[in-house]
């Protein structure tokens, strides 16, 4: 299934995309929201597949109508940093022993369409098509890759937008360069884990006013999904509704050539993953 939510920020209504690929579907008469409370519940889940495959689904108007992220009332974001290995190889780091990890508060979360900020006294803001898992099942102490991706309930298209100066160049973690207002573009779908042949055979691809910058596929991945889900879950609990950014590939502006091509008000970026939809983001000074 492809789970989605519409409508004006802060009152969106959960939806569903038909098979047919254009035709959206009300959820609202079946279940309140998409977030994690869903994910858990078979049952619930079971009532939706059942509606949608008798047609019993009301159709929406979605001309003109505003895509927000595909869940809601997520509890964190856990982000793995250098994990492919040619987004390692152009920004001149070793590939770690170890995945990476750093967080994104929830509130950067935004629609995949939505203005995306350029932070006042920004000079190095980034691009970053990712992979988001969305987990499922509450996870703790997995002991396989089957057991991980079992917890897994779906997957998204994500931005992580960042900045780099704030980054890497004034000190501390890199927290300060990845949590500025809308930095995380989700959506436009949150795809249910069984359409999801191969999270490892993934294309993924970005475009800055039209030109591709990021040309990727996610078997170039250090650590597969499987992998990060078992070890996020040996150090935190994960919970149905977190989400994990699981990495870029090469392509961003910081293994760019001097002058880089860091992002400026009044670029469009474009972002897709193969069978997980496509986000448009123009980008305007905070």
């Amino acid at each position: 299934m492809k789970l989605l939510r519409v409508g004006t920020a802060g009152s969106e209504r959960p939806a569903l995309l038909d098979a047919d690929g254009t035709t959206v579907r009300d959820l609202s008469g079946l279940v309140p929201d998409i977030d994690g409370a869903l994910l858990a519940d078979d049952a619930a889940l079971g009532r939706i597949r059942s509606a949608a495959e008798a047609g019993e689904l009301p159709a929406l108007d979605a001309t003109g109508l505003r895509i927000g992220p595909p869940l809601a009332r997520i509890g964190k974001v856990v982000c793995i940093g250098l994990n492919y290995h040619d987004h390692a190889t152009e920004t001149g780091a070793e590939p770690p022993a170890e995945p990476v990890i750093f967080f994104k508060a929830a509130d950067t979360v935004v629609g995949p369409h939505d203005t995306v900020l350029v932070p006042r006294g920004s000079e190095k803001t980034d691009w970053e098509v990712e992979l988001a898992v969305v987990i499922g099942r509450t996870a703790r102490y997995l002991g396989s890759h089957e057991e991980a991706l079992a917890h897994v309930a779906g997957y998204a298209v994500a931005h992580d937008v960042s900045e780099r100066a704030f980054q890497i160049e004034r000190g501390g973690t890199w927290d300060k360069g990845k949590n500025c207002e809308t930095f995380n573009p989700l959506g436009p779908w949150l795809v249910t884990a069984d359409e999801v042949a191969d999270p490892q055979s993934l294309a993924l691809k970005l475009w800055v006013n039209g030109e591709l910058k990021q040309n990727g596929n996610t078997s170039d991945q250090i650590f597969p999904v499987a992998e990060v889900v078992r070890y996020v879950s040996q150090f935190m609990t994960l919970y149905p509704g977190d989400v994990i950014n699981t990495g870029t590939p090469a392509g961003v502006a910081l293994g760019q050539p001097e002058p880089k091509p860091f992002l400026r008000a009044g670029d469009v970026v474009e972002l897709e993953i193969e069978g997980l939809g496509r986000q448009r983001q123009e980008f305007k000074d905070a």
